[in-house]
């Protein structure tokens, strides 16, 4: 059986990141945005919806497209939402039983919870993910107050808590529904990644 990694994060917390160097110490597949490569294989939905759709809560997201034209059935905004993530767990599920692996989000650790993953989360203190919001966008620092950047770290949270809890019935970020959380405040990630590696290489 493969060995799985699944790993839930707040905005800006270095989950990504974390996630993405973990799997390049162990040399394990590495599965993010690759998600949507594999969905696209059995749907016509826009890239857009379906790069929106898990930071965005049910029912509510965008007006749905197949390639650019936008949908004038019967069935609802909300309905769709279900079928999407639908077709996300069918994808993670054929990508997480190719090879031993790492995946980034999602829902991942519920949609996977038959092949018993290991459960990371990842989070930090508001400083941290502040910083790490303006080393990501030293461009477009100077144009953004850290009150906005505050602002905008709570909002996507809330939406990925308000996602996650309404397609699992669990509670997002709760350490009772995880196997590791990972508090990455002031820490360097890199470092980090080379000492969890140790607990999960043969």
């Amino acid at each position: 059986m493969t060995k799985i990694i699944t790993i839930g994060r707040e905005f800006s917390s270095g989950g990504r990141e974390l996630g993405r160097r973990l799997a390049e110490e162990l040399g394990w597949a590495y599965y993010d945005r690759e998600v949507l490569t594999e969905m696209a294989k059995d749907t016509e939905f826009s890239r857009e919806y379906l790069e929106t759709f898990n930071d965005n809560g049910p029912g509510h997201l965008y007006p749905i497209t197949f390639g650019h034209t936008l949908i004038s059935g019967s069935q609802s905004s909300f309905d769709k939402s279900i079928d999407v993530f639908s077709l996300q767990s069918k994808a993670i599920r054929a990508l997480a039983l190719k090879s031993n692996c790492i995946i980034i989000g999602r829902c991942a650790d519920y949609v996977l919870r038959d092949l018993n993953p290991t459960r990371l989360f990842v989070y930090a203190d508001m400083p941290s993910k502040v910083k790490r919001c303006i080393e990501r966008n030293e461009d477009k620092a100077a144009e953004i107050t850290e009150k906005k950047m505050i602002k905008e770290i709570k909002r996507i949270d809330k939406k990925r808590k308000k996602h996650y809890e309404f397609f699992t019935s669990r509670t997002w970020g709760d350490p009772h529904n995880y196997d590791f959380m990972i508090n990455t405040s002031g820490k360097d990630i890199k470092a980090l990644a080379k000492m969890l590696a140790v607990n999960f290489k043969d």
